[in-house]
This record gives structure tokens, sequence and C-alpha cells, in this order.
């Protein structure tokens, strides 16, 4: 039975608390991916047990991947649907270089075009930067997808979701290569800019989702600058008085630039116990944005400068080529594209840069490009004043001054541009105040992987609160009794996080929509309808049960913005009334037996009893539910007389309580990212449907590359004179014609055979060189393995040799032992004593006890070793033999181009049969003994002691050293032959020479015992005599 207090679990709670255990620590080992989702570049940081915040790096060894996909077409075009070999997928800049060959299946910068419709501005420009691809409209959701070459025209559309999908788990990919073997990683926290709505943040979340990717929050890129800022910062306390640190972080990309205004501080709060810490807060106070200010803006401004030149050129005047010409070109205005963004690079470090481009637009026109940096600038002065906007539009949110300011951190790969940071330190009119002390491409990925590591259970790292800011007002709108009401939720300054509770009043089931309201000027953007399930059942239950009328119920719903993706949601729902209910005393069992007995708690009907010791008369108090006011108490119609002693009768208290009955709902999304389950299990389908095609292809091409190594192998193993010895002409023949066939084939019609045809071609090229290797490596090894086997027989021999000298030895020493007791006996007297001290009778048990004892000779400790061992050895050492000697004469008549028959593998098996049994009886010695007794108390233990000082022999105390000697390395011994696979050479005869001298010993020890006779056993009764006066004295 349990101990009291303590309750054992029974056994299905403790399987669960087995799983908890088992997951936590599987959670433990988990791995986080922090991505900064760029317009141009993807980055990427691993966070792992054993990897803080590394960049994972790509295939090409590069610490960003160009944001990038590119479709490799086949030879004919194919169908998700029908067929199994899908075109070869080409990531990064591999994808980039493909685009003048293939311009309408290299898909590059599709950031700009998430959650977007087909009639917006920037799908407009996009097509005009990439005239090759085809854009369509995907009709379930309105947004845009594409039309691939590759495919078949019936195929749907490729959505920029799931081509952004393949991009990311290209990088996961990567990031799980980087972790090491058998890695898995699921979660993440991926960057946005500030400025998307529901409709990019659900495109953002969709495309993480069929990439394999649990977004674990979305942050925006200034914030997630902001918390890689403060990773290695300590600011101000405001409990002390601090003042907390304003700073703008400026970030200008490829696609956009954003300005957000960050406030930085550290707090004391309370620590587990009565301990306090003091944790860092970043708060984002105001946000503003350039959506199409960047590094792709500008090079536009280039590209239009070169379309210009072409078209000024003789070569295309006198074809007649416009400018909108050459904007339609696919192949031009891919090299073009390329060629500008390269010049921007080249003119942030040099004055001018002088290019040129062969066989643009036809064959026989090269064209040649200048561009100076004062050129440049004066072509793009017309984003000199969008530059300033974010900055002052910013402060402006976040009711603060250029003065406030600490300092203005860079990022963003655009701002290098030398007009750009001319045109910031003009607006900031302090040039000190602008820093570059965080990394410009870096600093938001490690922001991002740092958050997914603090959100994660599996990491503990530098607390830093990080609020994000709602960015667009929340407002939630619905119709009751054919009336449409509306109500704000959330403000843009509103905190990411922050709960609101909303009252609406409605009885009755109802929908009530949440929507996001941009600060362009357009139309909400709905974000979900929620539908109460339950609602009008619960207001019945109110009214009926508990009395409350409609006017007095009240709807509420606990709305928060979320913490992962920075949108409204609904996390609960109520309605409740307030009713009033009439106190009355209810007591169970409990409460009435201690009324009884006169233990009850004092009521106010309850009153002390007189000190004069007469009891008041006991009367039932009569009460109204319904009313506070006192009843009069009537007689009865046969006349009895009420007692005077009744007490004024005292109303009840009537208490309010409020009832609550939980809302259910339901949450549909809404809008054109609304996408439905049946479609994105059509995506993760066929992005599955081309992970296989990947696969397929690698193996393939695994199988074609051991082809080809393969025939040149065989070359060199022709001409080995092992092989030749090993083989005949004719097999040498037919292997190289074999393989001539092979290469000839793999060079034409081989080219695009399949997998299963270039494994055929390999097995059968393998399987004419294979037993002919075989015969040749069995030839080389056969007569070190037969020497092995010779000489783990001689060890078996030796083995047995020193079994039976050990047991002979055995049986001499104890013949001698018997024969020496039966001398002792018959010699043995005991004389009277007449002494009259009372210790002589001791003395005299003493000196005949020791007498007997030396007279007796010693003995040798039993031998471990019986006959069946012997025989196991003997029988196990004569099978061997006889096999050995067998396989060597059919050996012996076989010529080396026949298959052996006897196999070093098999040789090296009767070995280590051999081998372990040897070892096995060397380790039967080194066993130790069973532990003794433990004694109950001193005394017990020195009586004891006593009597085998004076009944044992030496011999005894010989034995008892040895056990002494072997109990502390058997056990040693014995774990590490627990893991001993293969007994070397050495161990062996080591053991064996250890064998033999024990041996030995043990005959010089005999020889000595009979030579010394009784003096020797004088001499050691002496010693026990001095022991024995030892205790006495103790006594």
């Amino acid at each position: 039975m349990p101990a009291h207090g303590r309750r054992r679990l029974p056994n299905f709670a403790t399987f669960l608390s087995l799983l908890f255990l088992f997951t936590s620590t599987a959670s433990a080992a988990s791995a986080v991916l922090g991505v900064d989702l760029g317009t141009e570049y993807i980055k990427a940081a691993l966070v792992k047990p054993g990897i803080p915040l590394e960049i994972v790096l790509t295939k090409d060894s590069k610490r960003k991947e160009t944001a990038a996909v590119a479709f490799k077409p086949l030879r004919t075009r194919v169908s998700t649907a029908e067929s199994d070999a899908f075109p070869e997928r080409i990531y990064g800049g591999d994808a980039v270089a493909l685009s003048a060959r293939f311009p309408s299946d290299v898909y590059p910068n599709l950031k700009p075009l998430l959650g977007t419709k087909l009639s917006d501005d920037l799908i407009s420009d996009y097509g005009g930067t990439f005239p090759g691809l085809d854009i369509v409209e995907w009709a379930e959701t309105g947004t845009v997808g594409f039309k691939s070459d590759s495919f078949v025209k019936e195929e749907e559309p490729w959505l920029v979701e799931e081509l952004l999908a393949m991009e990311l788990k290209n990088v996961k990919g990567n990031a799980e290569t980087m972790a090491g073997r058998g890695s898995t990683i699921q979660d993440a926290v991926i960057t946005v800019p500030s400025f998307y709505t529901v409709e990019e943040r659900r495109a953002v979340i969709l495309a993480a989702d069929l990439a394999g990717l649990r977004i674990l929050s979305l942050v925006s890129d200034g914030l997630s600058v902001g918390l890689n800022y403060a990773t290695s910062r300590t600011f101000p306390t405001v409990n002390e008085a601090g003042k907390p640190e304003i700073h703008l972080v400026y970030d200008m990309g490829a696609g956009s630039t954003t300005a957000t205004v960050l406030k930085f501080q550290g707090r004391t709060v309370k620590d587990v116990g009565k301990h306090n810490k003091t944790i860092q807060e970043v708060q984002v106070l105001g946000t503003s944005w350039d959506k199409t200010l960047g590094g792709d803006a500008l090079n536009r401004v280039i590209l239009e400068d070169m379309i210009y030149e072409i078209t000024s050129t003789a070569h295309m005047k006198n074809l007649k080529v416009l400018p909108k010409d050459v904007r339609a070109h696919g192949r031009t205005m891919a090299k073009l594209w390329k060629e500008a963004e390269r010049v921007r690079h080249v003119l942030s470090a040099n004055t001018e840069i002088s290019t040129s481009l062969e066989s643009l637009y036809d064959e026989d026109f090269n064209f040649k490009y200048t561009l100076s940096r004062a050129d440049f600038e004066q072509h793009a002065s017309a984003y000199l004043e969008r530059v300033k906007q974010p900055i002052t539009e910013a402060l402006e949110i976040a009711k603060l001054s250029l003065a406030d300011l600490e300092s203005v951190i860079l990022h963003g790969g655009a701002v290098r541009t030398p007009f750009v940071q001319k045109q910031l330190e003009a607006v900031i009119k302090d040039s000190d105040k602008i820093r570059t002390n965080v990394n410009a491409d870096e600093a938001a990925v490690f922001g991002a992987a740092f958050k997914a590591a603090a959100i994660s259970p599996s990491f503990r790292v530098k607390e830093i609160r990080a609020s994000d800011s709602a960015v667009y007002a929340i407002s939630a709108s619905w119709s009751i009794d054919g009336k449409e009401k509306q109500q704000k939720l959330f403000v843009p300054t509103s905190q990411i996080g922050a709960e609101k509770q909303v009252s609406i009043k409605a009885t009755a089931d109802f929908a009530f929509t949440l929507s996001q309201q941009p600060s362009c000027g357009s139309s909400d953007l709905r974000i979900s309808v929620i539908k109460t399930d339950n609602l009008t059942e619960s207001v019945k239950q109110l009214t009926n049960k508990f009395g409350c009328s409609l006017s007095d119920v009240s709807t509420k719903f606990a709305i928060r913005l979320s913490p992962v993706d920075g949108l409204p949601e609904v996390t609960s729902g109520s309605v409740s009334c307030e009713f009033i209910e009439t106190e009355s005393k209810k007591g169970g069992v409990v409460d009435g037996m201690k009324d009884f007995l006169g233990f009850g708690s004092k009521k106010d009907d309850q009153e002390p009893l007189r000190e004069e010791g007469i009891a008041e008369s006991l009367t039932p108090t009569l009460e109204s539910e319904t009313s506070t006011a006192p009843l009069p108490i009537e007689s009865n119609t046969a006349g009895s007389v009420v007692d005077e002693g009744i007490k004024e009768q005292k109303p009840k208290e009537l208490k309010k309580k409020t009832k609550t009955i939980t809302v259910g709902f339901s949450t549909e999304l809404v809008g054109s990212q609304g996408v439905k389950p049946d479609a994105q299990k059509r995506m993760k389908t066929r992005l599955m449907a081309f992970d296989k095609s990947d696969r397929s292809r690698v193996l393939r091409e695994e199988t074609l590359n051991n082809l080809e190594g393969y025939t040149y192998k065989i070359r060199d193993i022709l001409e080995d004179e092992d092989f030749v010895a090993a083989s005949t002409e004719e097999q040498r023949d037919r292997i190289e014609e074999k393989s001539n066939d092979a290469s000839i084939w793999l060079y034409g019609d081989g080219a695009d055979a399949n997998r299963e045809s270039l494994k055929a071609r390999l097995d059968e090229l393998r399987g004419l060189v294979a037993p002919i290797q075989k015969r040749k490596d069995e030839a080389s090894k056969r007569p070190s393995e037969i020497q092995k086997l010779k000489d783990a027989l001689a060890q078996a021999n030796n083995m047995v040799t020193v079994v039976q000298q050990q047991r002979e030895a055995q049986l001499l020493a104890n013949l001698e032992t018997a024969s020496g007791s039966e001398a002792v006996e018959s010699q043995t007297t005991i004389a009277p004593s007449t002494s009259t001290d009372d210790f002589a009778d001791l003395d005299d048990e003493t000196a005949t006890a020791s007498s007997l004892t030396m007279s007796t000779a010693p003995n040798l400790p039993a031998s471990i070793y019986s006959e069946e061992d012997v025989a196991a050895i003997l029988q196990k050492e004569d099978t061997v033999e006889k096999w050995l000697d067998e396989k060597l004469a059919e050996q012996g008549k076989l010529s080396p181009t026949d298959d052996p028959v006897l196999l070093s593998s098999e040789l090296s098996a009767k070995s280590k049969e051999l081998n372990d049994l040897v070892m096995s009886l060397l380790t039967k010695q080194m066993k130790p003994p069973p532990k003794p007794k433990k004694s109950k108390s001193k005394s017990t233990t020195t009586k004891t002691s006593s009597t085998k000082a004076t009944g044992t022999d030496t011999s005894t105390v010989e034995s008892g050293e040895v056990a002494k000697e072997t109990t502390g390395p058997a056990g040693e011994l014995e774990d590490e032959m627990e893991g001993l696979h293969q007994v070397t050479q050495e161990e062996i005869e080591e053991a064996m020479a250890e064998q033999k001298s024990k041996a030995e010993k043990t005959t010089k020890r005999k020889e000595k015992a009979k030579a010394s006779g009784k003096g020797k056993g004088k001499g050691k009764s002496k010693g026990k005599d001095k022991g024995k006066v030892e205790e006495h004295g103790e006594l």
C-alpha cells in the first residue's frame, strides 16, 4: 500500500506522463528558422542546439539566395495530372541565368505580386519589366498566376503563392542540410513589410504552408532590425527614472522603402519567487512606407535609358524598331534588366561604367552603353523627394520630431546608393545620427531568427519583449433588425496581442464581420465573418430559468490582434445577465449533524443561552420568497396562544448574481486569399508530384553518372594482372564489348533514357565483372585467413593443455590435504587445565587449535573448469580441423578461373568461433565470487572472526586473498567483454601466458608446503595467537 499522502498513478496516467516527457524532449531538440523574405533575395538564419543564429548557405555557399525559380522545359509539354516527369526546377542565380534562354519560364521578384489583382498597377509594371511571362488571373480568388510554356494549355496557372512556396522549400532544404542528417525544420518566423494588408499576409502564410513551414509569427522588417539591434545592447530602465531611446529604422530594399520609429527601454519586472529581473522592450511607435521606391525602381531608370539608347542607334532605326518593340521582346528585356542592375551596383562605388551586350535583339546588333553617376542621379531626380516622405510620415504618426531621434539605422541594399545617402543626410540634418552599426543585409534575418528562438520552447534567449503595431484600423460591422452598425476596434497604433471586449446588443443568433481599413482611402478589406451558434438558446435559458429580461441581456466577444499574423481574431464569446437570488439556508448532512450536536455556526437566528440558564422557546421562522418584509404570525383556529418569547422575525437578504453562458461561434475567412480547402489540397498534390519528379530526376542522373563511370572503370580493370589471371579471354572480350556498347548508347539514345533502362545496362555490366572480381579478391585474401585459422587452432590446443594441467594440480593438492588432515586428527589431545587464571582455559584452547591448524597442508582454490569445458573445446578443434582439410583439398583441385569453394568469410567465421570459445574459458576464471553477507552487529562480527581464527586452516586465508585480488577488475573485464566482437591475437596470447604462469606458481607452492612441514605452521600460529590476544583485550 502506498505511503500516506502519496498516490500511485494509474498505468494510463503514467503512460501519458512518459509521452509528455518524450514529446518535450523531442521538442527540445527541434530547430527553428528565421526568413527575411525580400523582393530580390531571400535570406535565412538557423537556430539549433549547437548552431546559434547561423546564416543558411545556398548550394553555392552564398549567404543569400536570389528570389527566383525557373522551369527548364522538356522536349514536349507535360501535364501534372497525366505525366510523371515534370520540367526541372532551378533556383537562385542559376534560374536568373536562364532568363535570356527561357524568358517565359523564369519567375523572379515575386514578392510585390502577393495578394494583388490583375488590374493593379504593380502587375502592369511587373509585366513591362518581364514581358516574356504570361500573367493571368486565377478565377477562384481573383489573384494572379502564370501560364508556363513547359506545360499543356489545359494546366492550371501557377499561382504566385505556389512559386514562392517552391523558393521557401528550397531554402528549407538548405537549412535541413546544414542542420545535419535526419533534421527536420517546421517552424519559422518570416519578415514582411509593415504595409502588408490581410491579403498579402495570408498569401505569405499560404506559401509557407505549401512549403511545409508552420508560421510562428510574421514580424515587420523594421521591428526585426530593431530586435537584432537590441540583442547586444542594454537600454535605460524606465522604473528607475531612465529615459527611453527613440531610433528610426530606414529600410530601402529592392521593392519598397519603410521607415519605422522604435522605442527601446529597460523595465524591471517580477521574476520567479521574490526576485526581480530587468527585461528589454522594443515597441513600434509609428511606421510609414513607399511601396514602389526601391532598387527595382532605380533599375528601371537605367533600363529606360538603355532602351532609349538602343532605339537611337542607326541599326535599329534602319530596322524601324521602336521602344515598345524592345519592351515587348522577352529575351532582350531579360538581358537588359540583368545588366541594369549590375550597372547600378557598380555606380554605387564608381563614378562611371561602360558595358556591352552582344547579339542583342538580333544576331547582328552589339550594344555598347556608358553611364556616369551624375547622369544616373539626374535621371533619378524624381525619386529624391520620395526618399524623405516615409521618415516625416512615420514621425508624424508617432507624434515625435527629428530632435527626439537618437539615431537613424540604415538597412537594405538600396541605401548604399550615394544620392540616397545624401538625401537622408539632408533630411536628418545631422550626419552623426545616421548609423551603419548594423549589418544592412542580415540584421532583419537575424532578428527574425531571434524571435523564432524566443517563441519556441526549445530555446532560452535574452528576454526582449517586442511589440508590433496594427498599422491599419480594425472595425466590426453587423446587422440586427435591419439596422447596420459598425464599431471601430483597434487604431493603427494598437499593439499586436492587445485584446478588447466588445459588447453587442444581440439576443438571437447573428453574424458580424471584421474588416481592415487601409490608409490609402480604398474600400475596407474584409477579414472574417463570425457566426454565433447557440446565442438564441442561451438567451431563452436566461429568460426562462433565471427570469432575466431581454433588455438586461448582454452579449460580449473578446477580440484580439493575433500575435501570429497581426490580424484580428475572436477568442471567446459570452452572454450574461444579472438576476436576484433569495438567500436560503441549505445545509448538508455534516451541517445538520453539527447543528444537532450544538456545533453549528452562529447565525442571526441563533443566540447564546441566557445567564440565568433559562432557554428560549424554539419557534420556526417564517420567511417570504418574494418579499424582504416580515410576515405577521397568525393564531390558529383552535385558540392556541403564541409564546411571548418569540423573537421578532428578520427578513432574508437578496443577492444579485450574474449568470454567464458561453456562446459558440464559427469563423469563416473571407477575401481574395480565402482559399478553399479543396484548392489548397490540389496545390499540395501538384507540388508533391513536382517534388517526386525532382527526386526521380536526381536518381536518374545518379544512375547515369554511375553507368558512365563504370565504363571508364572497366578499361582499367581489364588491364589489371590479377583480374586477367582470374578470368578467361572469352570473358574479358565479352566485358569489353558490352562496355563499348554502353558508352556508344549513352551518347546516343541513352541520353534521354529513363532510370530503369540505365540501371539495366549498369546491372548487366556488373553481372559480368562481379564474379571475376570476387575470384580475384578471394585469391588475395585466402592465404592470410587460412593462417589466422591455423593460429586459432594452435591457441585452442594450448588452452586445452593449460586447463588439463590446472585440473591435475588441483587433484593432487586435494589428495595431499586429505591425508594431512587424517594424520592431525590422530595426534590431537587436549590436557586438563589446573590454572586459576580466568583466561587460562582460553589460552590452552588456542594453543591446541593452533597445533591442529599448523599440521594441515595448504589447499588450492577449486578448479573452475569441468570435463565438459575440455570436451567442448576438443570437439570444436577437431571439427574445424576436419573442415579445413576438406576445403583445402577441394580448393586445390580448382583453377584460378573457377569460382572458389573456400571463402575468406567462412575462414574468418571459423576463426571467430574458436577465439570466442577460448576467450569464454579465460573469462570464466575472472568472474567475481559472491559477496559475503553483512554481520548484524559488532559483537557478532567479533565472535565470528574468533571462531574462524581458531577453526580454519591457512588455505582459507590464502583463498580469501586471491578472491580479494580478483574481485576488483573482474566486473570491469566482464563489462569490456560484453562489447567484444573479435578476439585479437595479442589478447589470447597474454591470457594463455597468464594461465601458464598461474599453473607454475601452484606447483611451486605445493612443493614448498611439503618441504616446510610443521615449522611453517607454527609461525602462522603465533600470528593467530597474537590476534586472539587482541580480541581478548577488546573483551
